[in-house]
C-alpha cells in the first residue's frame, strides 16, 4: 500500500518496486503548451495554439544509510542498491511507472527517467543525495492500413491502430547447470548472489528443495 504521502517507482508492471524511504520535500511539475506566434499582414501577430508539452516531473531526495526517524519504509535498502535499480531501469530505455500519492493531489503515470545524478554526503557514513528527472511516457504504436474492396473495384484505405504497447516486458528464464545454485544464478545473472531469495520467491522453491535442485530446471528470472 502507498501511504498517505509517499512516492512509489516501479518497473516491468510492479515486478521491481522501489518505494522511496525518504519523501521529498517538494515535488515540481513542469507543463507548458507549443503556441507559436506569426505576423500575418493585414491581421498582425497571431498565436498558434498546438498540444501541450509531455509533463515534466522533478525532485531531489535521500538514500539514507542507517534507518534515521524519518525514514517511511519498512525494509531499508542499502543506498547503492537503490542507485543500482534506478541506473539499471534506464539501460533498458523503458518507460517505468511513477506514483506520487498525496492528500490533495495524486500523480500515476508511466514516465522516462531524464536524468538521474547522485552524491555521497559528506561526513554522513554513506548517505546518498540525489536528482531525478522523469518525463511523462506516451505509449504509441504504429497505425496499420487496410485495403477493402467495394462495390465496383474501387479501393480504399482504412486505418487502424494497433494494441497499446505492453510496458512489461517478456520473463527472463534459465535453466540449471551442473553445480548451479540459486546464489550462484543470482550472482551470474542478476550480478548480486544476494539475491538469490528472490528467485527462490518467485519460483516458489521451498527452503527444503534448495540443495537438490534438479540440472535442466528451469527458472524465472526477476
Amino acid at each position: 500500500m502507498v501511504p498517505v504521502y509517499g512516492v512509489e517507482l516501479s518497473f516491468n508492471n510492479r515486478a521491481e518496486v522501489l518505494m522511496l524511504p525518504v519523501n521529498p520535500s517538494e515535488i515540481n511539475v513542469s507543463e507548458s503548451g507549443q503556441g507559436k506566434t506569426f505576423d500575418v499582414v493585414g491581421l498582425g501577430q497571431i498565436n498558434v495554439i498546438k498540444d501541450r508539452e509531455l509533463t515534466e516531473y522533478s525532485f531531489s531526495g535521500l538514500f539514507p544509510a542507517r534507518r534515521y526517524r524519518f525514514v517511511k519504509t519498512e525494509k531499508l535498502l542499502h543506498p547503492v542498491e537503490y542507485i543500482k535499480m534506478i541506473e539499471k531501469w534506464m539501460v533498458t530505455k523503458l518507460p517505468i511507472r511513477f506514483i506520487f500519492t498525496s492528500d490533495t493531489y495524486d500523480i500515476n503515470t508511466a514516465a522516462s527517467i531524464e536524468s538521474f545524478t547522485w552524491k555521497e554526503v559528506a561526513g554522513s557514513a554513506g548517505d546518498i543525495e540525489y536528482d531525478i528527472k522523469l518525463k511523462k511516457y506516451v505509449f504509441y504504436a504504429a497505425r496499420k492500413i487496410e485495403r477493402e474492396t467495394k462495390n465496383g473495384g474501387a479501393k480504399v484505405q482504412k486505418k487502424t491502430t494497433a494494441a497499446r504497447p505492453n510496458e512489461k516486458q517478456q520473463p527472463k528464464t534459465y535453466k540449471m547447470a551442473p553445480g548451479d545454485s540459486l546464489w550462484k544464478v543470482a550472482q551470474m545473472k542478476l550480478g548480486n548472489g544476494a539475491r538469490w531469495k528472490e528467485i527462490q520467491k518467485l519460483n516458489g522453491i521451498k527452503d527444503a528443495d534448495l540443495k537438490r535442485l534438479p540440472v535442466g530446471k528451469v527458472l524465472k528470472l526477476p
